[in-house]
């Protein structure tokens, strides 16, 4: 990130504009909808900025700009549409002690104005950096079909109200009084009687919050999907966005913690497999604790929470403590993996259904039926089983499965290191060996050669190749 956005006040202060054609008139119009006391100095100036001055909105200076001219400016903009002539007012500026915007001259310039959707005082800006102004004008039009343009008279009412809702408790309490308002009674009751009866709708809902109890908290056990953030559904992101508490496991990708409200509280409760971990009673007694305390807590989980994630051990403790949760599935890995590999996880006439086995448990190695595994035609997604890559081979080919049975390692499945191997059941050791990052195998199928040309090479993954 070059340029680190932020909301300037301009009630009151000082912005000179140095340029009187269409590049200027661009950026006064962006700067008329501010409080700001606007100068535009140029020997030529279009009649629209003519008519500005007329009407009190700003005041010319019809001259070509002088040194002094931009003492005590908050903002200075050099939008001359001649380079020689930018280059000498932005010299001047910069003497004055102005931060100064080149217009279309991202490498001059200190300051950047974004895209910006405007529903005062609700104001979304949108910049790219200068790398794709067709993109940040897409997001703008997107933004600006999305956005009712009831949302400014709301944000103006709910803004004179703050004062009287602080009788409500900071926190999760206050904060659903006005997600209550903003998204529910405020637009119903806008749409009935206008401002008037939005305004009446804010003080029969501070009634309603005032004489409730604490309301309960709640824990919400969500999948965050294999790691890529897109394949997070819209459920978890909305828990995520209201989350008080955040415990999450060591696989969730650090895009998707991105997701997270920002005041949460992010606990990583990780295990690792043969490794440090936190113990599972310690996580129990952190949810019930958070959540007997009136918290919304998310218990994220990677993949899918109700696939190898101890999740009815968590659960079977929420429910004797009388707790409220609910459960918001995710896309698991194997589906990550196979989606990867470009395969079905099964076909008509190979095989009539897929196993989900786990490579250890909390004894060590896992046991599984593998007689009947080691048929021809199987098929099975295996988790955690790097480390018990060996035991799974001696098994598996001690009940006569074929050495030559096709196997997949998917690591970071979906993340932009993803990488996909295509091996035996006889080299399985020797290619997990040289496995980066935590992987699925997916025993029995081999994935397209599109897939594998598709994978993206880096100095990390060249082995794959």
């Amino acid at each position: 990130m070059q340029h680190f956005p932020i909301f300037m006040n301009l009630a009151g202060r000082r912005v000179v504009v140095s340029g009187g054609g269409d590049a200027a008139i661009a950026k006064l119009r962006l700067l008329l909808k501010t409080d700001a006391h606007i100068t535009v100095i140029a020997k030529d100036i279009d009649p629209t900025i003519r008519t500005w001055a007329t009407d009190g909105k700003l005041t010319t200076l019809i001259r070509a700009m002088e040194p002094g001219d931009a003492l005590c400016a908050a903002l200075f903009y050099a939008a001359n549409d001649d380079d020689a002539e930018d280059a000498r007012v932005v010299a001047l500026a910069h003497r004055d002690g102005a931060l100064v915007n080149w217009v279309d001259n991202l490498h001059q310039s200190e300051f950047i104005t974004p895209a910006i959707v405007d529903r005062d005082p609700v104001t979304v800006a949108i910049g790219t950096e200068g790398a794709a102004p067709v993109l940040a004008r897409a997001i703008k039009r997107d933004l600006e079909e999305r956005l009712p343009t009831r949302l400014g008279p709301l944000a103006r009412i709910g803004k004179a109200f703050r004062a009287m809702a602080d009788v409500l408790p900071m926190g999760r309490i206050r904060r659903d009084f006005w997600s209550d308002y903003y998204f529910g009674v405020g637009p119903k009751a806008f749409e009935a009687d206008g401002e008037d009866g939005a305004r009446a709708a804010l003080d029969d809902l501070l009634a309603d919050y005032t004489m409730a109890k604490a309301r309960a908290g709640h824990v919400d056990f969500v999948g965050a999907g294999p790691g890529d953030p897109e394949l997070l559904t819209m459920k978890a992101r909305r828990v995520l966005h209201e989350a008080d508490v955040v415990l999450y496991d060591r696989l969730v990708s650090a895009e998707i913690l991105e997701l997270a409200r920002r005041e949460a509280l992010m606990v990583d409760v990780g295990k690792t497999a043969f490794g440090p971990s936190m113990p599972q009673d310690q996580i129990n007694a952190l949810i019930v604790d958070h959540v007997q305390s009136g918290a919304q807590v998310v218990r994220l989980k990677s993949g899918d929470a109700t696939v190898f994630g101890r999740l009815d051990e968590e659960l079977d403790v929420v429910e004797s403590a009388g707790l409220s949760f609910a459960i918001v599935p995710g896309i698991t890995a194997a589906s990550g993996a196979v989606a990867a590999m470009g395969r079905s996880m099964t076909r008509r006439g190979r095989n009539k259904g897929i196993r989900f086995l786990t490579g250890h448990d909390m004894d060590g190695f896992a046991d599984q039926d593998w007689r009947s595994l080691a048929a021809p035609g199987q098929v099975a997604a295996v988790y955690m089983g790097q480390k018990a890559s060996r035991f799974i081979q001696g098994r598996l080919m001690m009940y006569g499965a074929d050495p030559a049975t096709p196997v997949s390692l998917i690591a970071n499945v979906s993340r932009t290191d993803q990488h996909i191997k295509a091996t035996t059941l006889s080299d399985l050791p020797t290619a997990v060996d040289a496995l980066t990052g935590p992987a699925v195998m997916i025993y029995g199928l081999t994935p397209r050669n599109a897939a594998l040309a598709a994978q993206t090479l880096s100095p990390l993954n060249e082995e794959f190749a």
